[in-house]
């Protein structure tokens, strides 16, 4: 059966979802998009994902046409229309259509907003359970990555060498020190068991599960470092993981070929990705 997507107020099937070519999503990469978690038929985190959408629309001044609570019943009714049980919901809202190709646009240009569901194993995925190899790599990205836009090339390249190389995911590094994953915060865990984690800034997505492990950490009394690292600290570190809205977290068990820790996903990795998931499930309820 084909998905339900919606599209500018409609609901429609997924063969007959269709935007302009003249769209400035398409034309420029003008848009900017959330994905949230789905579990049990229920958005986890949903509302971090719509209060950074609204600043992410607010810092490049694209309109946002519905309410946060409008967005919510459109996310639900696409989770009833397609029977998702486990997976996310996607949304993009583009800058819109206005014309012909024009790099310059005028204020009161029309936006487009489509939003749809993918069905994807999130519980039990396989490198939850075994791990992720990550390869390094220099950060072309531009300078606000705060902001979280369509404009995904570099991380696809980037993405797509660590996949050719036999690596699961990338780790990228600016004047010597990591920034983030290709589509993902990056942790390290210290000898002495502290959570290191770059802060937030303009350098970085200001990620949503981020915010809510460093809660649950605090609430377990686990450490947290907010601070800068380097790709050889995190070569010697007793753990490392990533954390994102449809990985949760995911353990990193060797960067560049070197093994981190045992070689397998680290106790404090497990814990922290079985307590979020049963706090997620339990606060979406």
């Amino acid at each position: 059966m084909e998905r339900t997507v919606y599209i500018n107020g409609e609901y429609v099937s997924e063969s007959e979802a269709k935007i302009s070519v003249f769209d400035r999503g398409f034309l420029f990469a003008d848009a900017v998009y959330e994905v949230t978690a789905v579990l049990e038929g229920l958005l986890i985190d949903n509302h971090g994902h719509l209060e950074r959408l609204e600043r992410s629309c607010r810092e490049l001044g694209i309109k946002l046409p519905v309410t946060s609570e409008e967005l919510t019943e459109i996310q639900k009714t696409l989770i009833e229309k397609n029977s998702l049980i486990e997976g996310g919901v996607y949304l993009q809202l583009t800058r819109g259509c206005e014309g012909d190709r024009d790099f310059s646009y005028s204020d009161d240009i029309e936006p487009t907003l489509v939003l749809f569901t993918q069905e994807r194993a999130l519980i039990n995925s396989s490198y939850a359970q075994k791990g992720i190899k990550i390869l390094s790599m220099d950060d072309l990205r531009w300078k606000r990555r705060d902001i979280k836009t369509t404009s995904l090339l570099p991380a696809c390249l980037a993405k797509q060498l660590a996949k050719q190389s036999g690596c699961d995911d990338v780790w990228l590094i600016e004047n010597g020190l990591i920034t983030e994953g290709g589509s993902s915060n990056a942790y390290i865990v210290t000898a002495d068991d502290k959570v290191v984690t770059r802060p937030l800034s303009n350098d970085i997505l200001h990620g949503i599960t981020r915010a809510s492990l460093l809660q649950l950490a605090k609430d377990f009394d686990i450490e947290i470092e907010e601070r800068e690292f380097t790709i050889e600290e995190a070569y010697e570190a007793k753990e490392a993981f990533v954390s994102s809205a449809t990985t949760f977290i995911w353990p990193v068990v060797s960067i560049d070929g070197k093994t981190i820790g045992s070689g397998k996903p680290g106790s404090l990795a497990t814990k922290l990705r079985d307590i979020y998931i049963k706090m997620a499930i339990d606060t979406a309820r």
